[in-house]
């Protein structure tokens, strides 16, 4: 019986050593509380070809360049460029009113894209940037135990993925918008200016009322 009980010893030893081990390795290992998944962005340029002439762009050429735009559901965060070998204003002017309809002014150089564009023609770039967060959700540290009281690694995921969502121009993420240098102060209080020339006015309007009724 004893010779029964000494084999089987090794056996429960085991077990347990098993299930010790398995614990740890669901155990969080993160000992700061820096979210392990970060948000992530990545970028995309979609490109069109448009012919130009001396005039800069033809008007059926700035409805297909319209029509694009739509197609591309243009919104606050993307970029628009013009890469045209000749550099004419006159080009860029057109393309710049057609971007202005819908509310987004071009910006400087143009990145780098697949082949080569010809004189005659400019090719227009959209560059959309999109936010993530790979890897959420993380539920990988399923153990109670926490001897290295250390931070899960689902942590931070709930906060950087609404982040990464909401974030309206996710390169925003990687550097935040600059200002221009300029003061707002004489813009920042012409809601207030307003309010108080309204209401001046509206007290002037009843005074005179009252003094017309009598």
């Amino acid at each position: 019986m004893r010779n029964i009980m000494f084999k089987q010893a090794p056996a429960a030893i085991a077990l347990s050593l098993g299930l010790m081990l398995s614990a740890c390795g669901g155990m969080a290992a993160n000992p700061s509380v820096e979210s392990v998944h970060q948000p992530v962005v990545e970028k995309t340029n979609y490109v069109l070809d448009v012919t130009t002439g001396p005039g800069g762009l033809s008007l059926p050429e700035q409805r297909r360049l319209a029509g694009w735009f739509e197609a591309m559901n243009l919104r606050y965060g993307d970029k628009i460029y013009i890469d045209d070998p000749l550099a004419s204003a006159t080009t860029r002017g057109a393309v710049e009113a057609v971007a202005a309809r819908f509310g987004i002014l071009l910006s400087e150089g143009a990145p780098v894209t697949q082949g080569y564009v010809n004189a005659g023609t400019a090719r227009i770039v959209v560059t959309r940037s999109i936010a993530s967060v790979p890897g959420c959700p993380d539920w990988r540290n399923n153990s109670d135990t926490n001897f290295g009281n250390g931070t899960s690694h689902n942590f931070g995921c709930a906060v950087n993925g609404n982040l990464a969502a909401m974030v309206a121009d996710p390169e925003h993420l990687v550097k935040g918008a600059t200002g221009n240098g300029q003061t707002v102060v004489a813009t920042s209080t012409k809601a207030i200016d307003a309010y108080r020339e309204h209401t001046a006015k509206a007290n002037e309007a009843t005074t005179l009322s009252t003094k017309g009724s009598n």
